[in-house]
């Protein structure tokens, strides 16, 4: 399941009221689509804010208790993300507001600089969802509502695949993208309206 347009928008409200310092990586996830892992990993290095970009360069994982960084899930894993205005406004005010003593490097942490657990990111993203009476969805979910939107919104088939970092068109079109019901809708007028009738 995916979030319609509407219930992304009131999450998002939702986390930038209560989660303030987890809010810029929900909001990344949801509007481009990044893995937790990629989020959670993303270096401060690789976020050029000023080019309206990002790159994919390493992710964030658990094995057991032990959280390690690794390159990213595939070798097309490994990409420049492109972001919106409003991406860019809100990872650009959560830049000014960060701690100072960040040699972790890494674009989002903890106060010591260490990286967040994505565990602990997918429990507070839990929580959120509940305190804010949406339907239940998992953190990855966030990952098929950006698809999700992206092909709602027109964005062609082949930039959604590589801005989440697929190797296939067809694991982004088979696995990553719902049908909205307003799009349904839409599709079903449109060949209603091309079908001429007495």
């Amino acid at each position: 399941m995916v979030w319609t347009p509407e219930q992304t928008g009131a999450f998002l409200d939702h986390a930038a009221a209560h989660e303030p310092d987890l809010y810029p990586l929900l909001h990344l996830i949801a509007y481009r689509g990044l893995r937790r892992g990629e989020a959670v990993g993303l270096c401060d290095a690789d976020t050029h804010l000023d080019l309206a970009e990002l790159a994919i360069t390493q992710q964030i994982t658990v094995s057991g208790r032990v959280v390690q960084r690794k390159p990213p899930k595939s070798e097309t894993g490994n990409r420049v993300v492109a972001l919106d205005p409003a991406t860019v406004a809100v990872l650009g005010s959560c830049r000014t507001r960060r701690p100072p003593n960040r040699d972790g490097g890494l674009f989002f942490a903890r106060e010591d600089g260490q990286a967040w657990h994505p565990d602990s990111v997918s429990r507070r993203f839990r929580q959120l969802v509940a305190d804010g009476g949406l339907p239940p969805v998992r953190l990855h979910d966030l990952r098929h509502g950006a698809a999700t939107l992206a092909l709602a919104a027109g964005v062609d088939l082949k930039v959604i695949q590589a801005t989440l970092g697929h190797s296939t068109l067809a694991l982004t079109a088979n696995t990553y993208i719902s049908v909205l019901p307003q799009l349904a809708q839409v599709a079903a007028e449109a060949v209603a309206a091309i079908i001429p009738r007495n």
